[in-house]
């Protein structure tokens, strides 16, 4: 076993199920009925699936990575690493997204507005208050954080509360909410973070490439450096790309119904896609892109990594059909 990373990753990923106790012989039929079984969605059995096994990947990632330095034993090491990452990834990933954005929590006498319609729209969707942060930023935007509807945070930027008026803000922060209820703000966040540790291990190994490259003896690991380098932005992309796109039809579709104004959110996501062109986030970090209701990041070329967001174009239709649904003739 120690002899292959790949041997190593499919172990982790069998370790991380296990406690699940799923039948080898017929995996997909019952997943299938057990996570869409009621017991199960009351549960949130897919979230803990689709969690375990982005954990278990990046374990299995960091292994590989660690054999392709050292062999075995720090293979080993990289593999105890793994579990404490996870560990803080679990508990504290809210908070790290948060610092990287400079977020801060405010209390209903600093924004009453925002914590007014964020708390009317709680209750309708029958959640718990979350907290509310505001970004210290002029490019609209807002994304939700937290490992879950207890522990939840919405964020704004101060460019939303700027350009939107309290109808089109409704409609954005009903889509957030959705995303919370729909228990898609942890595999988010966790994601963001584990995307955010690939990247810097890329950074890391480019540098490693370079100053390295004058001894002869290093030559094994030069070629292990560049590798990484080169692999780690592709794995960080798979990561993104495993946070599927019909989530965020899905808060759409949510958030409409939940505010009762689709043409406010299809006109809030018009405006936030119009400023992103024109003023593109420079701040926080692009693993993060796929949070935010827009991708802030366009026009910086990492971003594209990180596309996650179905176009703005398709979503606008979708919001128009159900607007027709919900009795509303679409102007929008």
């Amino acid at each position: 076993m120690a002899e292959c990373p790949a041997v190593w990753a499919v172990w982790t990923w069998v370790w991380a199920c296990k406690p699940l106790s799923l039948p080898i012989s017929e995996p997909k039929g019952f997943i299938f009925e057990l996570v869409s079984s009621e017991w199960g969605e009351r549960m949130g059995l897919e979230m803990w699936l689709r969690t375990g096994l982005l954990m278990a990947i990046l374990t299995g990632l960091l292994m590989a990575i660690g054999y392709l330095f050292g062999g075995p034993n720090v293979a080993f090491l990289m593999f105890l690493f793994a579990m404490l990452f996870n560990f803080i990834t679990y508990w504290y990933s809210d908070k790290i997204v948060l610092s990287w954005y400079n977020a801060r929590i405010v209390d209903e006498t600093e924004a009453p507005e925002l914590y007014a319609i964020v708390r009317n729209l709680a209750e309708r969707a029958g959640l718990p208050m979350p907290r509310v942060a505001i970004i210290p930023s002029e490019t609209p935007n807002a994304f939700a954080t937290g490992r879950n509807p207890k522990h939840a945070v919405v964020a704004v930027t101060q460019g939303l509360l700027r350009i939107l008026n309290r109808d089109e803000l409704e409609g954005v922060l009903g889509h957030e909410l959705t995303h919370i209820k729909n228990r898609d703000i942890l595999i988010g966040t966790i994601a963001a973070a584990m995307a955010g540790a690939i990247m810097q291990l890329a950074y890391w190994a480019r540098w490693i490439a370079i100053f390295g490259s004058y001894d002869d003896r290093d030559g094994d690991n030069i070629i292990a450096a560049i590798l990484v380098a080169v692999l780690a932005p592709i794995a960080a992309m798979l990561i993104q790309a495993a946070i599927s796109r019909s989530r965020e039809f899905l808060a759409d579709e949510g958030g409409a119904k939940l505010s009762g104004k689709p043409w406010a959110l299809a006109s809030a996501l018009l405006k936030i896609e119009q400023a992103v062109r024109y003023r593109p986030m420079r701040e926080g970090n692009p693993a993060t892109a796929h949070m935010f209701i827009v991708n802030p990041f366009r026009g910086v070329s990492i971003a594209n990594l990180f596309s996650t967001h179905p176009p703005t174009e398709k979503r606008i239709e979708r919001l128009r059909k159900i607007a027709e649904e919900m009795g509303y003739v679409p102007n929008f």
